[in-house]
């Protein structure tokens, strides 16, 4: 009630300016997170659900590959409304497979920890794909690369190990993700599927592009030549157009060379000293500037298997900047540059000094080819306009998702149900998770299975949910408030405005989500909620029947010898549990004739109960125990969801008497499988109770029909309905 007096210093204001409807949502969101949210632990800033997880294996030591291809790609999904997060690997902890739909692994080393991690991600019908952008996944690709051979032998086993740990986790992978069709053919040997996304520039390095392009200045005195080597692994692709580009300097002295990165420049270029400018290596966003400062890119690359998958990165950034580029006629070059038009293609060292040479002399031929090449990049190789078959493709590869919202992780009957429910559904092969107020669960474990549990709280949410389950009326509240849901249902289980007395205000709140204001499919386990929702509210529900788990129930004969044992089960404290009635016919029980047992998990028995043991807390795997050990069920709820108490009792060969209510009459039959008797009507509870220990033919018939009852009721019986609610 205090919840209720806090809103209502704010209540004459939302009432005179929202009206009472406005009044009543507020007022049920409020409850929704100052008393459901708020009160319970909150997960950390970094534990957001998102849709994709990049787990980045390049150290920060190589940021190019990164940026390229963890960077830009989440740049590319983000434009097209998929979230993503990012950890370098060696950061990684099982944890974060709680978060993320699809895991992405861009060229990261095997470790224990990644086979867990995918191993994990599978139980949970997660998919993980692998990113490459060179072939360093078998060290038959990378024997190609001479440059290796000038390592030591450490150096050299180190590097190969980490090549071979590279095939390892490729090869873990339902997919894989790479920038070109040489390399996709290649990756094609290690999984079944390949994808190709081509390297993008980013918008910060295209706006860094355009302020470059805006400074551009023409050296009237020089025409520059610029080679932009990155690694050293490029000197003998460098070496490669030596002749050529010497040949170019010896006839035209106009010729600067500008080059940028780690190069070892060759002995016959220092007669040209005077006339080379060198750069060292240097932070990315600087070169924009400096390839603007050059007339002429070069991309030379030796024919290779290595370099045939290698992608066309330096025509993209020099494209931006409307710098023409003279590139090798190989792998990606060659499929991207339209010879003449959009770049120069060389395949022998004729066409290199040919190309040169036109490029050097031809002013209006370097403008042509500039800017046809940036017409072309500035629409064909941006992140945000080239999203979207990245994300058709990750759709591809990420499972349906369900989220089952949850009031608590307090396992009631309920609860166990939505629980049920969300089992089979991952048996089905859907990404489940389950959601809480209560940050500090992060699993719900129970034999082999396991499924991640989540914080409804929505500023740790980013990612898409499929379909979203409310599973009680505080949890509607989340389908409102939550954008990126495809689906929302409702499982209803009771009529939840009757949990409360009249007076209180929760009974407003959790009247009004039987109409709430977003679509919404309604659910149900019960017949009679399938009614009464369709007649007082008119929502057409589904329905599947609710089940049990026949082999732990498992029947024996009761033989009434002796004293009989009459089991109570409910919660005192609530009033439609109707506890006391039970106790109020005990006694008038011979009490040398038949022994009470009460079994409760919140409430304590009250001082004039008549009990002789009292079961508290029973944990749910050990309630068919207390069943198994009793004679007689005395049930006299007058309002239930569903009600497992005289199922369960019938299935362990025990009886049940019954009061009827809606959360039983779809299976309880008179005289056939349980003896019920009308709410109230004491005297008569006590005559049927009488009549179980007399009547042997009374209690054969019973026992033949609650095991009938019990096999129709099995959990696998009704599977592929409860399935069916959801597709």
């Amino acid at each position: 009630m205090s919840i209720i007096k806090t809103m209502a210093s704010k209540s004459a204001r939302i009432l005179r300016e929202e009206g009472v409807t406005g009044f009543v949502r507020k007022g049920k969101n409020y409850i929704y997170h100052q008393y459901y949210i708020r009160k319970h632990p909150q997960p950390r800033a970094d534990q957001v659900f998102k849709d994709v997880l990049f787990i980045n294996g390049c150290d920060e030591s190589v940021p190019h590959p990164a940026r390229y291809r963890v960077t830009h790609q989440r740049e590319q999904l983000a434009a097209n409304h998929v979230s993503s997060g990012e950890v370098y690997y060696a950061n990684l902890t099982l944890d974060q497979v709680r978060f993320y739909r699809t895991f992405i692994f861009f060229r990261c080393p095997y470790t224990d920890m990644i086979g867990e991690f995918i191993k994990l991600a599978k139980k949970l019908n997660k998919h993980v794909l692998f990113d490459i952008d060179d072939l360093v996944v078998d060290t038959r690709y990378t024997d190609t690369i001479k440059y290796l051979d000038s390592m030591t032998k450490e150096e050299r086993d180190l590097y190969d190990d980490g090549v071979r740990r590279m095939g390892k986790t490729l090869k873990l992978c339902d997919a894989a993700i790479t920038t070109t069709e040489r390399l996709a053919e290649e990756l094609g040997h290690y999984v079944p599927e390949v994808f190709i996304n081509r390297n993008t520039a980013s918008e910060e390095m295209w706006g860094l592009s355009n302020e470059a392009l805006k400074n551009k200045k023409e050296d009237p005195e020089h025409v520059r030549i610029g080679y932009f080597s990155g690694s050293l692994t490029h000197n003998d692709d460098f070496l490669m157009i030596l002749p050529a580009l010497i040949r170019v300097m010896e006839q035209y002295p106009q010729v600067q060379l500008h080059v940028v990165g780690e190069l070892d420049l060759p002995e016959e270029l220092k007669q040209f000293a005077d006339r080379i400018v060198s750069h060292p290596f240097m932070d990315w966003r600087r070169l924009p500037e400096l390839i603007a400062g050059v007339d002429i890119n070069l991309a030379p690359l030796e024919q290779s298997i290595f370099n045939e998958a290698k992608s066309e990165n330096k025509w993209v950034e020099a494209a931006l900047v409307e710098t023409p580029t003279a590139a090798s006629n190989v792998g990606a070059f060659a499929r991207m540059i339209e010879h003449g038009e959009t770049g120069m293609l060389c395949s022998t060292r004729e066409d290199w000094e040919k190309a040169l040479s036109a490029l050097v002399a031809d002013r209006d031929l370097r403008v042509r080819l500039a800017k046809n090449a940036r017409r072309y990049c500035t629409r064909h190789c941006v992140t945000v306009y080239t999203g979207r078959p990245l994300t058709q493709f990750l759709q591809k590869y990420t499972t349906p998702n369900i989220a089952f919202v949850l009031p608590s992780m307090n396992i009631s009957g309920g609860i166990m149900v939505a629980i049920r429910h969300a089992r089979f559904l991952q048996q089905e092969g859907w990404d489940v998770m389950l959601m809480n107020v209560d940050a500090s669960v992060e699993w719900y474990m129970e034999g082999d299975c396991q499924m991640p549990v989540l914080s409804q709280e929505l500023q740790f949410l980013g990612g898409r949910i499929d379909r979203a389950v409310a599973t009680m009326w505080t949890t509607v509240t989340f389908l409102e408030q939550y954008h990126n849901i495809e689906k929302r249902y409702y499982l209803v289980q009771n009529f939840e405005t009757d949990f409360y007395e009249p007076g209180i205000a929760l009974r407003v709140f959790a009247n009004m989500n039987y109409l709430p204001h977003v679509p919404v499919q309604f659910l149900t386990i019960s017949r009679w909620c399938q009614q009464w929702l369709l007649e007082d509210y008119g929502q057409e529900a589904r329905y599947a029947p609710n089940g049990m788990e026949r082999g732990r129930f498992a029947p024996h004969r009761r033989t009434f010898d002796g004293r009989v044992r009459i089991l109570i089960e409910g919660d005192c404290a609530v009033e439609y549990k109707n506890v006391d009635e039970s106790f109020r016919i005990v006694e008038k029980l011979d009490p040398e004739r038949f022994e009470v047992w009460y079994m409760s998990y919140n409430a304590q028995p009250k001082s004039w109960y008549r009990v002789d043991k009292f079961l508290h807390q029973v944990p749910y795997e050990k309630v068919h125990e207390v069943y198994q050990q009793c004679d007689i069920l005395l049930k006299t709820s007058y309002l239930e969801s569903f009600s497992y108490p005289p199922l369960e009792m019938m299935a362990t060969g025990g009886y049940a008497v019954v009061v009827p209510n809606g959360g039983n009459r779809e299976y309880l039959e008179d005289g056939k499988n349980c003896l019920l008797y009308p709410l109230g009507q004491i005297d008569q509870a006590v005559a049927a109770i009488e009549r179980l220990c007399g009547d042997s033919a009374l209690r054969e018939r019973l026992y033949a029909g609650g095991q009938e009852t019990a096999e129709s009721r099995d959990w696998e019986t009704v599977r592929r309905q409860i399935v069916a609610l959801y597709e």
